[in-house]
Order: C-alpha cells, then structure tokens, then sequence
C-alpha cells in the first residue's frame, strides 16, 4: 500500500513522531534539557499549513499537542513540563500558520503547493518562524518556570533560534525530492564536495579541536550554494549542521569548550543557522538568477522568431512598406517598396525618401517634398491615402503609387511614420480609359438627346390639351434626366483632362454671384430661399471655370442636404493654410453625412440620401481640388447639425489678390455677408 493513500494526518503524526525522536537524541546536558536540533517544529509548520484548509485542521492541531507531550513523557520528560511544551508546540505551530497563510501564499499548501523558492520567500520564513518561535518559547518558558522554577532568558533562546533553524533548514527541504537532478556531472560535483566537506567537518571538530577555525566552514557552503542544485546545498546544510551538533553534543571540536551546556547549544545552533541562511541565500539567489536568465533567454527566442517571421511577411508583401523617422530619412523598406519607387531592393534604410525619386501629381506637376504625404504626417496633419506619379531613371514610363500613411509613437516620444505603397497604375489607366470613353459617349449622345428634347417639344404643342400629353411630359423629364448626367460626364472628363487656366480669383465676387442664383432658384420655385454668411474670402489662385464649378457644386449639395421644413443655412470662411495653401469651410445645416459615408461621397457615381442628380458632383470636386494641389474631405458641422465640407486651394499670389486682401481687411464692419434680403 503506497504512503499516499493514508489519510494526511496520519502521514503527518507518523513524521511528527519520527522527529521528534531524532531530535531527543540531540539533548546536551541534563537529560531534561533542551535538544539542539528539533525538526519536529518544521514538520508541524508544514502539517498545519498543508492542512489549513481542511475542516479537520483543529483536530490535527490537538494530535500535534498530543503526540508532542506523550513522545516527550515517554522519553523521560515530567508530565507537567510534557504537556506545557505540548501546548507551546501547538501554538507556534498554529501562529505560523496563520502568518504563512497571508506572507507566504502557495507555500506548502493543499497537494499542489510549492517549496520555498525566493529570496523574498526566505526572508518571510525567517520573520514568520521567529514570530512562531518566539510565543512558543515564551509559552513553553513560563510554563517551566511556574512547574519547575528553574527556566532562564537563555533557555528561551536556545528554543527561539533552534526552531527558527528547524523551520529554515528542514521547512526548505519541504516539496524539494522532485527537484533532484538527473545529470550525472551534478551529482559527481556533489559527491566530490560532500566527501570533502565531511573530510574537513572531521579535522575541525574531531582532529584540530583547540584552534577555533569552524568559521572556514563557510566557505564550502558558498561554494555549495553557488554550484550545486538546491535541494543539495539543503541536504549539505542539514547533514553537516546536524554532524557540528553531534560532534559539539559528545564534547568534540571548537564549540565543545563554550562554556556551559546551554551556551554551548547557543552558539552550535546559531552556526548552524548561519550555515543555513547563508546555504539557502545563495541557493535561492542563484536560482531566481537562472530563472531570469531562461526566461530573457526564452523571451529572446521568441522575439527573434516573430522578427524573422516579420521580416519574411513584409519582404513578401507586394504592397511596398517603409518607416520614416521625424527627419524623414527611412528606417527600414522592404524589397516591395523599392521596386514601386525605382530604388534597391533592401529591407535596410538610412536614406531619405524625398522629391529626388521623382515624385509628381498625377497629372505631372511637380511635387515638392512639403507636399509629400508623410511630412504632412509628421506636421502633424491627418492625412487622406494620395495617389503619386513615380517618375525616375528606373521607371522611365511613370508609375501611380498610393500613399497610405500613418503616424508611429515611439516609446521614446519621437514620431515615425509608416507608408504603404499599392501600385494603382493598372486601376487609373482602367479608370481613365472608361472615364473617357464614357466623356465621348456623352458628347455623341447630347445630339440624340438634343433632338429627343425638340420632337418631344413638338408634341406637347399638338397635343395641347388632350390626355396623351402627360406622356410627353414623362418623355421631357426622362430626357432631362438624361442630359444631367451627360453634363455630369461631360464635366468630370473636363475636370479631369482639360488644361487649367489659373488665375486670380475673388471669391467673395464669385461667392456672392453664386448664392444670388441659388436665390433667383428658390423664388422662381417657390421654395424657402437659403441663407448664406460669408466670413473672411481672400483670394485664390485657380483656374476659374473649374472654381465655379467646383463651389457649385458643393453649395449645391449643401442645400440637397436640407430637412424638410427647415429653411436652409450655407456659411463659408477662408483661412490660410500652409504651404500656400488657403483653407475654405462650407458649413450647413442639412441631415449630415454619416461617419461611414464621408469618403464614399467623392467616389464616381455615389448618390447619398434624397440625392438628385448624376452622382459624378462631389467626385467632379474632388478632381478639381487636386488637380490644383490641394486635399477636399467632409466632416460633421462643428457648431450643430449638418456637414462641413473643407477644401483647399492655392492662395492668391499677385498683386491684385494682394489688393482684394487688403480691402477686405479694411472693410466696414457691417459687411457680414449676403442673405436673402441683402440683394
């Protein structure tokens, strides 16, 4: 039958008996004095924390006080000293378990608990088992003295530090026969150090008793803690601590001359102790060493293989990748990257990436590095994906090449940049084709349309006044249908393709014609007229035809947004922006765009809700924007319901813009702008 299948108590109360008896072979002096090793403590410190949780616990505390008296009676204690040392065993034990339970978690506890491990853990043993200690020794120590009157301070010393000892040195051996090694060059290193630490144990203590050198004991337990596996330096430190007592108790080696008994045991216990914690301090330190240094050593392992697996994901990308640094030079590329902007195929960087690997606009314009997306980023700018003409000696015929960026915090607070580069020449080519086509089907079909439109007319006129004319009217409206949408194409190829003519504009002048038209709209249909505020409007420097169209079609879409019932509210400001750049705000009071939907809208074809039209006018906006330099996006109206559309243009650089500037800033304080009854 295995020991394991004995209940714990009784496992615990046959070891408890055990020690107790081994340790009664160590009494120096009168038989009824106090023994010089005592592992029963440490066996009681372990029953009762492994049975903290146990509902018998207090039973198995009144076994231990038990056996505690009857052993001692039975080995020639008085009954009354007997059973006062039996209750002191049961407190002690009982204190460290309780103190174990909050300083010393998991330690010996249930099946599953662990040995003492740490150095944090050997400085709490020692605290908890000198705090036991010491109310069992008091205990025990007036209980002597109220039945025998004949106790000393000394006595309760010896008791005090030799179960402090107990605990440290056996209580460590606890949990520890699974750690035994299995190499065979530990266990050659250990049998070489144990035979001559038993060599050297036997000159000091049996041969060389008259000089006092068990001080260079020391340093074969250094060397035992600092070479051999714990659970070693323990069975190093209990044997050759229990041999200095044994020697000590026959009368033999440095300590046997100390003066009388108790003294003696005083002083061979106390070196018994500093053999252990100086053992354990090593043994404990070298392992939590070793423990670090595996787990930097498995940290690294694994880091180095999630780099190297990194480093095969972004070589293996086809979409180029690269880290720039806030100075713009770059921190690493890989391959992908270098085929899409013409340079070498290497993961390394340190070069920086500007304007000389010959970045343009996607219709050719010079783009200076200012302009590149990633300093935008790291200006702190929130950066829309841009489409890049890459045109060098190693790509002769140009290449499209989108930008993707986004700014990197750094642990360190500098900022980093990461760029995707995706090769969309293949998809504005396809693009550009269809959108050309689709311009020359546009135009050839205005003349079907245009005669549709006339016959259609010639019929409502003949059949004035009978039913089928209300067909015709479907006819008329298909038709106008029809030609809105063809203007739409017709105006998103010249967005596209026609050559820009900039020049200065007044976009107050501009603004204001615009917003009468929309006004003569309204009244003509009888609708709510809108009302439009102007802010500041410094000058632009852009192609004319393309502004109108553009600000048409944005104040347009503002008054689409309009909610029933709710008279319609357009504000537009400029303010500078950099790089030369002026920044304008349209703001209305619409429905608003959802979130989702705020870069969809300057797609092709996009209609949102209640939308009329092509759905080409937004994309038409976002073509002219860019093809002037600037960035178009939509964002929720800041200061209530509805949608801010925000763009930018050149400012003006002439003389003129300069001279529309400076009448603007010296305006009358009452022009705030246009509304319905300011005409």
């Amino acid at each position: 039958m295995s020991l394991r299948m004995l209940p714990s108590t009784v496992r615990f109360a046959a070891l408890y008996l055990v020690a107790i008896l081994a340790g009664q072979l160590t009494t120096l002096g009168k038989p009824d004095a106090l023994p010089v090793i005592w592992p029963a403590t440490a066996v009681a410190a372990v029953w009762l924390v492994n049975r903290n949780d146990s509902r018998w616990r207090w039973a198995d505390a009144g076994v231990l006080g038990l056996l505690t008296a009857l052993a001692l009676a039975v080995t020639g204690t008085a009954l009354g000293p007997a059973l006062v040392h039996g209750g002191a065993a049961v407190l002690e034990a009982l204190v460290f378990a309780v103190a174990a339970t909050r300083w010393l978690p998991g330690v010996w506890a249930g099946d599953h608990g662990r040995p003492l491990r740490t150095l944090l853990d050997l400085l709490r043993v020692l605290l908890v088992a000198a705090a036991g200690a010491l109310c069992g020794g008091v205990l025990g120590g007036l209980g002597d003295r109220l039945i025998t009157h004949d106790h000393s301070i000394t006595a309760i010393a010896i008791w005090v530090v030799r179960d402090v000892v107990s605990v440290l040195l056996f209580g460590a051996a606890a949990r520890r026969l699974r750690d035994l090694p299995r190499g065979q060059e530990a266990w050659m290193e250990a049998v070489i150090v144990y035979f001559l630490s038993a060599a050297a144990y036997f000159y000091v203590f049996a041969v060389n008793t008259d000089l006092p050198i068990g001080f260079a004991l020391l340093a074969i337990t250094v060397w035992v803690g600092l070479r051999l596996p714990t659970v070693l330096a323990i069975g190093h430190t209990m044997a050759f601590g229990t041999a200095a007592a044994v020697f000590t108790l026959h009368g033999s080696g440095p300590y046997a001359m100390s003066g009388e008994a108790g003294t003696r045991a005083l002083v061979v216990q106390l070196y018994i102790g500093i053999l252990a914690l100086v053992g354990l301090a090593l043994s404990f330190s070298r392992d939590e060493r070793t423990a670090l240094i595996e787990r930097l050593r498995s940290s690294e392992h694994e880091a180095t293989e999630k780099a190297e697996l990194m480093t095969t994901i972004i070589n293996s990308m086809t979409e180029g990748l690269a880290i720039l640094d806030q100075s713009g030079r770059l921190v690493l590329r890989n391959p992908a990257a270098g085929r899409l902007l013409g340079s070498t195929n290497t993961v390394a960087g340190g070069a920086a990436l500007g304007s000389d690997y010959g970045f343009f606009h996607p219709d050719g314009a010079p783009l200076a590095d200012a302009e590149l997306p990633y300093q935008r980023a790291l200006a702190g700018e929130d950066v829309q994906p841009m489409d890049v003409l890459v045109r060098n000696a190693a790509v002769p015929e140009g290449r499209i090449v989108r930008f993707n960026v986004a700014r990197l915090a750094s642990p360190s607070g500098q900022q980093h940049v990461v760029v995707v580069f995706h090769d969309v020449t293949a998809d504005r080519r396809h693009r550009d084709e269809l959108m050309s086509f689709a311009g020359v089907v546009a135009h050839d079909l205005l003349n079907p349309l245009t005669t549709i439109e006339g016959w259609a007319e010639v019929l409502e006129t003949e059949l004035a006044g009978y039913k089928p004319a209300e067909r015709v009217s479907r006819i008329q409206r298909a038709a106008a249908r029809m030609r809105t949408f063809l203007n739409g194409l017709l105006a998103y190829t010249a967005a596209r393709d026609g050559k820009l003519m900039p020049t200065t504009i007044n976009l107050q002048l501009l603004l204001t014609d615009i917003a009468n038209s929309r006004y003569d709209q309204a009244e003509s249909a009888g609708v709510h007229p809108p009302q439009f505020a102007f802010g500041q409007l410094d000058a632009v420097e852009a192609d004319p035809v393309l502004t109108r169209q553009l600000l048409e079609n944005l104040i347009d879409n503002a008054l689409e947004q309009t909610m029933p019932g709710v008279p319609p509210v357009v504000s537009v400001a400029a303010q500078p922006a950099p790089n030369g750049m002026l920044r304008i705000d349209i703001l209305d009071n619409g429905r608003g765009i959802p979130p989702g939907l705020r870069q969809a809208v300057f797609t092709n074809f996009h209609r949102g809700e209640g939308g009329s039209g092509s759905g080409l006018e937004l994309a038409v906006c976002k073509r002219i924007v860019e093809r002037h330099g600037g960035t178009i996006e939509a964002m929720a109206n800041p200061y209530g319901n509805g949608t801010r559309m925000t763009f930018t243009l050149p400012a003006g650089r002439s003389a003129y813009a300069r001279t529309l500037e400076s009448q603007w800033q010296h305006r009358p304080a009452t022009a705030v702008g246009l509304n319905p009854g300011s005409r």
